[in-house]
């Protein structure tokens, strides 16, 4: 697996981030690679920051924040349809585009494998990604996640629907 730079901290979504989350999941750019293609108002990401239970075993899913260096919060990662008796969840990375190709992605990658793998016990982590997203594409490959399954117009952008690659990494 390549090593990066970027040096990040996973903590857990506090109220302070609730602008934080609205940037970015207002950010039309990234719905077309997503499942939401709505805009969420303060309220619904505040209902869910404070119901959010913190607990992957309650909530088949966790949001955390990704922080930099200098504590600034710089993206999110979720783990979600998380499957404990199947032994695996689906990852989602998003990071700010002001901060973006300074090797957070991969950061995130390697510490969240390693609480996949020695507090999760997971076996694997699942990814889908868009075809023509190469960034992501080349960060999973890098990271040894493999790809042999194209998932035909899995995807619409709102104009179009995209192909979609489906990584997994066992772990």
């Amino acid at each position: 697996m390549m090593r990066c730079l970027a040096d990040v901290r996973l903590r857990a979504m506090e109220l302070e981030d609730l602008d934080f989350l609205y940037e970015i999941e207002n950010d039309e750019d990234v719905w077309n690679v997503g499942v939401t293609n709505v805009p969420y108002s303060k309220r619904i990401l505040l209902d869910y920051i404070t119901s959010a239970s913190g607990d992957i075993y309650v909530d088949k899913q966790v949001r955390l924040i990704i922080e930099n260096e200098e504590n600034m919060a710089v993206g999110i990662v979720d783990l979600v349809d998380f499957s404990p008796s199947h032994g695996r969840a689906e990852l989602g990375i998003v990071v700010k585009k002001d901060f973006r190709g300074r090797g957070y992605g991969s950061a995130v990658i390697d510490k969240i494998l390693g609480y996949l793998k020695n507090i999760l016990h997971l076996h694997q982590i699942y990814a889908y990604v868009a075809e023509g997203n190469k960034t992501c594409v080349n960060l999973l490959k890098n990271a040894d996640f493999q790809s042999d399954m194209v998932l035909k117009d899995w995807l619409n952008n709102g104009k179009e629907y995209l192909d979609v690659l489906f990584f997994q990494r066992f772990l």
